[in-house]
């Protein structure tokens, strides 16, 4: 599966590089932009509306074209938005934040879906969308010596920059491998563009699917715009130290994504796609709820692997449920998923800076918890269908 599918999990390990600098080097980057750490974190939630509108306003022209196409042009924007991430003022953070939603919300379903079009059935198409999202949780993993390392010889501008130009080249590279290339949806089979969203919110669970995707990801992506600077406060943790603090968390998040994909491809899985669900929003809940109140280091890096885990599963859940339950229109519910997404990172880091500013950390387990509570109602909601 991975010799098929290596060009999409490439680009998909690249499309968190600019995410993953911001998150490493906040406390830097918002000295540099002569701000708060809430406050130029929280400028991250100017890209949800991005994502939202992008994603929303593509997603039943998704399966129109060439994927290849569509990862180019999102990959395109990515490079662009790195770019005048390195800059470095408070305006450039800004632009920087609302592209990058904007790409993320084409690149993600874009490869998402090329990836489960390689296979012909349902438990292998949710198998193969599931690898990417965990290939994109891999760049976490291997922050400390792809960021960090050449971090120190650069700084973060430098790692933007390098960014920008590994974005640009492959986004020539999906575009010269697009061309001539037929859309997954012949003009035949497509229907009209208000009946696409009709026939999404027909899926079975779907909505709900779609509403714990949002609500998961702005828990903890919004965790995560944080967490340099929490373990900088309470542990005294220099970036270079936080690096492998970060790759616990992503190689957390890889391992659960993968093992989670994996079990639920199986045939007759002891535990089905919607207990599994459910158990993964309780298991982040309990972690969020004691994160912040740990006294102890070894405590907490526990608890920040449990919430990469956690999470981990909840979003192999959520794919391949909506992979195996959308048939020919995975394209288009990928695209509303990762511009749920999407506006689900950004609404994090924003609420977060809210709750940081209002109530400290205290304030940030307050806002998480009651984000991923709201995830776990939804879930109650998702009910098995006689056939996937």
């Amino acid at each position: 599966m991975v010799k098929r599918l290596w060009p999409f999990l490439l680009a998909s390990t690249v499309s968190l590089i600019p995410f993953t600098v911001f998150g490493m080097y906040l406390v830097p980057i918002a000295a540099a932009a002569d701000g708060s750490v809430a406050e130029i974190g929280g400028l991250r939630g100017l890209g949800g509306l991005a994502a939202l509108i992008v994603g929303i306003a593509l997603a039943p022209l998704v399966d129109r074209l060439a994927r290849e196409l569509v990862a180019a042009g999102g990959l395109a924007l990515l490079g662009i938005s790195a770019a005048l991430g390195a800059i470095g003022n408070v305006f450039a953070l800004a632009t920087f934040c609302l592209l990058i939603g904007a790409s993320t919300s084409i690149l993600a379903p874009s490869i998402g879906a090329a990836a489960a079009d390689r296979f012909n059935s349902p438990a292998a198409a949710g198998r193969a969308a599931t690898l990417v999202s965990a290939t994109t949780a891999m760049m976490a993993m291997l922050a400390a010596p792809v960021l960090a390392v050449p971090g120190l010889f650069w700084g973060w501008r430098g790692n933007l920059l390098a960014a920008s130009v590994i974005s640009l080249t492959l986004s020539a590279a999906f575009f010269w491998r697009g061309r001539g290339r037929k859309a997954p949806m012949e003009a035949a089979q497509r229907t009209s563009y208000i009946a696409t969203y009709r026939a999404l919110a027909r899926i079975p669970g779907a909505l709900p699917l779609l509403g714990i995707a949002m609500l998961r990801t702005a828990a903890f992506m919004g965790y995560l715009a944080y967490l340099a600077a929490f373990y900088d406060e309470k542990f005294d943790l220099a970036p270079g130290w936080f690096a492998l603090v970060w790759s616990l968390s992503g190689a957390s998040f890889f391992v659960g994504n993968l093992f989670a994909g994996r079990y639920l491809a199986s045939d007759r899985p002891w535990v089905g796609s919607e207990k599994m669900l459910l158990l993964g929003l309780l298991a982040a809940l309990l972690a969020v709820s004691t994160f912040y109140f740990t006294p102890s280091l070894p405590i907490t890096l526990l608890l920040t692997s449990l919430m990469g885990a956690a999470h981990a599963t909840v979003a192999a859940c959520v794919t391949t449920l909506l992979v195996r339950r959308s048939g020919d229109l995975r394209g288009s519910a990928l695209s509303i998923n990762a511009a749920g997404m999407s506006m689900g990172t950004f609404l994090g880091a924003a609420l977060g800076g809210a709750g940081l500013g209002l109530g400290g950390y205290h304030g940030l387990a307050l806002i998480f918890g009651a984000i991923t509570l709201g995830g776990i109602l939804l879930a109650l909601r998702v009910r098995p269908v006689t056939q996937t």
